[in-house]
C-alpha cells in the first residue's frame, strides 16, 4: 500500500512539474467553477451558499444587540467581542462518519476566516449590532476555510450589513523538486495532500486581510512567495466578480425579521431620568414598547426592538423624557395641581409648568377650577421661564 501511494505520489506530482497537467485537467491559475446564492435561508437574517467546485458552504448571518456580545475572561481582566464566527466540518462533509465537534481545526479555520473578515466590517458607533456567523460546510474537496470567508462576506452583504468591501478568499499550493516549481491556485484536497504548501490568502479586490501557510519543506524562496500571491490575487479578482454576480454591495436595510436598533445620545444630567429610581422608569419603557433598551455611561442610549413601531415607541418615549422645554412651542399636557393662583401643568413626560390663573382663558377667570380641574388634559404653550421654573399659557395655547 505505501508502494502504491509512492507511486502515486510521483505521477502527480511529475505530471504538474513537466506537463503542467493538474488532477482535474484544470492549468495552474485556474479556479474551479464558482455557484453562489444569497437569501436561501428565508427566516434568518442573512445567508449565503457559496460553491467552488466540490467545496461548498452554507452560511448563515445573526445580528443582535449588545447583550449578545461574547465576554471573554482573560489575564487582561472582562473583554467583549462583537464579531463571532463558527466554522463547522462535519465528517459527512468529505464522505465519513464521526463524532461532531468542535476541535483545534475547527477553530483554527474560524479564526482564519474571523480575521479575513473583521477589517471589513463597519464600527460599532455607525452600526450598532453584534455579529455571529456560522459556516456549515456540507461538501469539501479542498479550502473550506476560504469558502467560509466568501461565504461570510456574502451573507453579511445579504443582512444588511454595510461592509466596506466584499472579502473573498483562496489557497494556493505548491509542487517543488530540486529548482522546478510549480504553484497552483485553488487546490484539490489531493494537491494539499501530495503537495508542498497549502498557502491561504484572503482579501479585498484591494489587498491582503489575512494569511495562513502550511509547508512540508524546509523554506521557500522569494520568487516562489512572489509568484504565488500574484496568482493569489488574480484568483481572488476572479472570485470576487463570481460574488458580485449574486450580491454586489450591501443591501440597503436589515431583513424584516432582524432587530431594529436606533442610537440617541441624551445629556449626562438624564442618565438618571432615562433609568428613573430602581430603574423603574427604563422598565416601564422597556414594557409598554416591548423593545430593549441599554443605556452606558457616556449618555449613548441604544433601543433594540423586534419591528419599528416598538422602536419608535421606545424612541418617542426616550425623547419625551429628555426633551427640553421650548419657548413659543405648544405641548400636550396634564392638569396636576390646582392653586389658587394657578395650575401646575406635567408635560413632556417629567416637565412641570405654572399656568397662572390670568393666563387660563381669553376672559376674566374668578376661580381656577372654573376653567380646569385636576387630571385635565390641556393644551399648554411655553412663554417664558423664570429661575428655571417654566410658564405655561392655555390661553395663547388656543390662539
Amino acid at each position: 500500500m505505501h508502494e502504491l501511494k509512492d507511486i502515486e505520489k510521483g505521477i502527480v506530482r511529475t505530471d504538474i512539474l513537466k506537463n503542467k497537467n493538474r488532477i482535474d485537467g484544470r492549468g495552474l491559475a485556474d479556479v474551479r467553477p464558482i455557484m453562489c446564492e444569497v437569501g436561501i435561508l428565508p427566516r434568518v437574517h442573512g445567508s449565503a451558499l457559496f460553491t467552488r467546485g466540490e467545496t461548498q458552504a452554507i452560511v448563515t448571518t445573526t445580528l443582535g444587540t449588545s447583550d449578545d456580545e461574547q465576554r471573554i475572561e482573560s489575564l487582561e481582566g472582562l473583554q467583549r467581542e462583537r464579531f463571532m464566527l463558527h466554522y463547522n466540518f462535519p465528517p459527512f462533509s468529505v464522505g465519513e462518519t464521526g463524532r461532531i465537534g468542535t476541535g483545534r481545526r475547527e477553530i483554527g479555520h474560524g479564526k482564519l476566516a474571523w480575521r479575513a473578515i473583521k477589517s471589513s466590517l463597519p464600527s460599532k458607533e455607525s452600526f450598532p449590532y453584534t455579529f455571529r456567523i456560522v459556516s456549515e460546510i456540507t461538501e469539501s474537496n479542498g479550502s473550506s476555510s476560504m469558502a467560509t470567508v466568501c461565504g461570510s462576506s456574502l451573507a453579511l452583504m445579504d443582512a444588511g450589513v454595510p461592509i466596506k468591501e466584499p472579502v473573498a478568499g483562496i489557497a494556493m499550493g505548491l509542487i517543488k523538486e530540486g529548482d522546478d516549481f510549480s504553484v497552483l491556485s485553488d487546490i484539490l484536497g489531493d494537491e494539499d495532500h501530495l503537495g508542498d504548501m497549502d498557502f491561504k490568502v484572503a482579501g479585498t479586490k484591494d489587498g491582503i486581510t489575512s494569511l495562513q501557510m502550511d509547508i512540508k519543506i524546509t523554506g521557500i524562496t522569494f520568487e516562489i512567495m512572489e509568484q504565488a500571491l500574484k496568482q493569489a490575487k488574480d484568483g481572488r479578482i476572479h472570485i470576487l466578480e463570481e460574488m458580485n454576480k449574486a450580491l454586489a454591495k450591501s443591501r440597503n436595510d436589515v431583513g424584516k425579521h432582524t432587530p431594529k436598533m436606533e442610537k440617541i445620545t441624551v445629556d449626562k444630567k438624564d442618565i438618571a431620568t432615562v433609568i428613573g429610581k430602581g430603574g423603574a422608569t427604563i422598565r416601564e419603557i422597556v414594557e409598554k414598547s416591548g423593545a430593549k433598551v441599554d443605556v452606558n455611561d457616556e449618555g449613548v442610549v441604544t433601543v433594540a426592538a423586534p419591528d419599528e413601531d416598538s422602536r419608535n415607541k421606545a424612541m418617542q418615549m426616550i425623547k419625551d423624557l429628555t426633551a427640553k422645554a421650548e419657548l413659543n412651542k405648544i405641548y400636550n399636557g396634564k392638569v396636576m395641581k390646582i392653586m389658587e393662583f394657578g395650575a401646575f401643568v406635567n408635560f413632556l413626560g417629567k416637565q412641570d409648568g405654572l399656568v397662572h390663573i390670568s393666563e387660563l382663558a381669553n376672559k376674566r377667570v374668578a376661580k381656577v377650577t372654573d376653567v380646569v380641574k385636576e387630571g385635565d388634559e390641556v393644551k399648554v404653550k411655553v412663554i417664558g421661564f423664570d429661575r428655571g421654573k417654566v410658564k405655561l399659557s392655555i390661553k395663547q395655547a388656543s390662539i
